[in-house]
């Protein structure tokens, strides 16, 4: 935010701070909080901090932005205005680190209810102004959704330029029956115990239910029954009841009635749902993990585009077999050059013993000679030893090998940059695969428990 053609310092601020405090669109202020100023007298508090950094640092900048504004938008139906509130105040210390002071408004006018956090560029104590960054803007945004997730909500998930649909192309408008559908599968997701109570959840939400030779739905919006034996495979009333009864049959003895091809979720749908999950369940699986922790593995996932187990499995025998090929590298260049250090230094004695070896060759191997210039001896045949040792037939010259040893420098450098970055990323892959596997080990554990109870009763 800068300062409003023709207008100062302290009226730009009083404007775009009471925009954001407009009470028509905070339910009269009451979603409006502060961090280390007051609401009501924000802009003045901004004003102050500004004119301490000019005392202590001396500096007046021109054009200067005099505060930052942040829009956090939520899905509609799914967060409160306090929650909201709450975790638009969460991202702004994440992101200012708490070094200044920021007032957050939540506006309920929209169906979508959204933060407008205003924070000053001016630091707390006046020492220093806020330095935004190149692609600051994705940096809030993994802070923003790793919120959310942390807080069962749900994320957008960014999608490549070229892959967005363009002006020309539109969506496929949403029927009747792609509603229907999905909300069977929100049902599905909160494990009903058979198929009478999966009708019962739908009337919960709002679906009239027609028995009869077909069983037949009607949603609030609708003007006519729809027949569940018509909808796509998968949802259809024959494989609903199939799939109910399959979780009836012994483990061993399931045979996938349920045409799993046709309801198949992808790694990343199925945890973010775990994570927006409202139910017991989800109150269990976050006593057990650590729900920061997984999502953080979600957004990995999802920035390296990973949406099965496959493609984890595939991607982390890569990254690793990358990593073992670069530290191999590394390893190698590093005995190379060890090799390097030890000629230059055998070559060098050997040529400046030289002569001395010789003229004690044509004194018959004197042993007088010999007490006379021991050491010069003694280091000339080790240089012939290592020589040998290491199957020197020509010895090379000292600036060939100098040459050699700082490409063979450079390319362990190049080497090692690369195996510490395959090392992070292998880390990274390892952890999330670790995390998802021992979710699912434990609810795989859980199932099995459940059904060694029912066969107890039965």
């Amino acid at each position: 935010m800068h300062i409003s053609k023709g207008k100062t310092i302290a009226r730009s601020l009083g404007d775009r701070t009471n925009y954001a405090k407009n009470p028509d669109k905070t339910e009269k202020g009451r979603l409006v909080t502060g961090y280390q100023c007051d609401p009501l007298t924000v802009d003045e508090e901004f004003l102050l901090s500004k004119r301490r950094y000019e005392q202590i640092t001396g500096r007046r900048q021109q054009h200067e932005v005099i505060a930052y504004q942040i829009r956090q938008s939520f899905k509609p139906g799914e967060i409160t205005p306090e929650e909201a509130n709450r975790l638009g105040r969460e991202l702004a210390l994440r992101f200012t680190k708490g070094r200044y002071a920021f007032i957050v408004a939540t506006h309920t006018d929209r169906a979508h209810i959204h933060n407008h956090i205003i924070y000053n560029s001016t630091s707390i104590d006046g020492s220093r102004k806020f330095k935004n960054f190149w692609l600051s803007s994705f940096a809030l945004q993994k802070i923003s959704d790793l919120i959310c997730l942390e807080n069962g909500l749900s994320v957008i998930t960014p999608r490549p330029y070229r892959e967005r649909t363009k002006r020309t192309e539109y969506p496929r408008r949403m029927k009747n029956r792609d509603v229907l559908q999905q909300d069977i599968d929100a049902v599905l997701q909160k494990s009903p115990e058979s198929f009478d109570a999966l009708l019962q959840e739908l009337q919960t939400l709002g679906y009239e239910i027609k028995y009869g030779k077909h069983i037949s739905v009607k949603g609030k919006n609708q003007s006519r029954f729809i027949r569940l034996s018509s909808l796509e495979n998968g949802y259809a009333e024959t494989d609903l009841r199939a799939y109910f009864l399959s979780q009836q049959v012994p483990k061993a003895n399931v045979k996938h009635l349920f045409p799993a091809q046709n309801r198949a979720v992808n790694l990343l749908i199925d945890i973010q749902s775990k994570l927006q999950s409202k139910g017991p369940e989800y109150r269990r699986w976050a006593s057990v993990y650590n729900l920061k922790q997984m999502s953080k593995t979600l957004l990995f996932l999802r920035d390296h585009k990973i949406e099965s187990m496959e493609q984890l499995s595939q991607a982390v025998a890569q990254i690793t077999a990358q990593r073992d090929a670069l530290l191999a590298s590394v390893q190698k260049a590093d005995n190379r050059l060890s090799e390097i250090a030890a000629l230059k230094k055998h070559i060098i004695n050997y040529s400046k013993t030289r002569s001395v070896y010789e003229e004690y060759r044509r004194a018959g191997y004197s042993k007088k000679f010999l007490e006379a210039h021991r050491d010069e001896i003694i280091i000339h045949k080790s240089a012939k030893a290592a020589f040998d040792e290491l199957g020197v037939k020509q010895i090379p010259k000292v600036k060939t090998l100098s040459a050699e040893y700082a490409e063979v420098l450079a390319a362990k450098k190049q080497a090692y940059a690369e195996y510490r970055q395959a090392k992070s990323e292998a880390q990274e892959m390892l952890i999330a695969q670790r995390n998802i596997t021992s979710l699912y080990e434990a609810e795989q554990k859980e199932e099995e428990q459940v059904h060694r109870k029912e066969e107890q009763t039965h």
